[in-house]
């Protein structure tokens, strides 16, 4: 998945967050799967569920998150909309959810990132169609993937008992996308518009295409969802601002 575009200081902002070095071990074989944790495992349809329910990644059709902050290139918002659409990846129905970011109200990316939860409550991300724009016109299509083909394989976006330390590949197709996620901690805390959020799930996420590394902080809250995230250099902020239910 592309890294979220991390944008703004946010005024006020209290993080609370654990840190720690965890090394990375990947053990592959021969057959076609995902990666649960370093290790590729079997995607099996008959394991996967019709709802997104993790508490700390639920998505539920018809829900759009809106996601607003100040970057050098101007003002920036996301909306992250759970759509009603679905596609099948591998045997799996996953759902559809549409990713679309506007720098100054114009619109310069927009994703459709396909997501399935097994029966244990992990959230596996099968892929994503992915566009750039520039000036209104389509410039790029890097970083799009799908589960199964050309080698590409299904990661976990959130695990069903995140624990401090747990590290994880998120996406798999060489050379394109490569994302992981460490968890830092379940007890971070942030203040954003919409309120004051403690008991946070925080995670440490980079893509090991980026020589060095670029790293960002995200923050999930329970019931909720993902309500910011933090560029680890820089400090530049994108935090939720609303939240739409249809």
């Amino acid at each position: 998945m592309k890294q979220i575009r991390t944008i703004g200081l946010l005024v006020g902002l209290t993080l609370l967050s654990a840190t720690g070095c965890v090394n990375i071990f990947e053990r592959l074989s021969s057959f076609t799967g995902g990666y649960s944790g370093g290790t590729r495992a079997v995607v099996n349809p008959k394991n996967f569920v019709s709802l997104i329910d993790n508490p700390y990644l639920p998505l539920r059709p018809g829900t759009t998150y809106i996601y607003e902050g100040k970057m050098a290139e101007g003002f920036e918002r996301e909306t992250f909309e759970v759509t009603q659409e679905t596609r099948v990846i591998l045997g799996v129905t996953c759902v559809v959810v549409r990713d679309s970011v506007y720098q100054d109200g114009k619109l310069v990316e927009r994703t459709d990132d396909w997501f399935a939860q097994d029966r244990e409550g992990n959230v596996w991300y099968f892929g994503e169609d992915s566009k750039d724009y520039d000036n209104g016109k389509l410039v790029s299509t890097k970083g799009s993937w799908e589960a199964g083909v050309k080698g590409a394989r299904a990661g976990i976006i959130m695990k069903a008992n995140p624990n401090p330390g747990d590290t994880y590949r998120q996406e798999y197709f060489r050379g394109e996308a490569e994302d992981w996620a460490t968890v830092l901690s379940l007890d971070g805390r942030a203040r954003i518009p919409l309120g004051s959020y403690q008991n946070l799930l925080s995670t440490k996420e980079w893509s090991a295409l980026d020589k060095p590394p670029k790293y960002e902080e995200k923050f999930y809250a329970r019931g909720i969802g993902h309500i910011m995230t933090r560029h680890v250099t820089g400090g530049h902020v994108l935090q939720l601002v609303k939240i739409n239910r249809s």
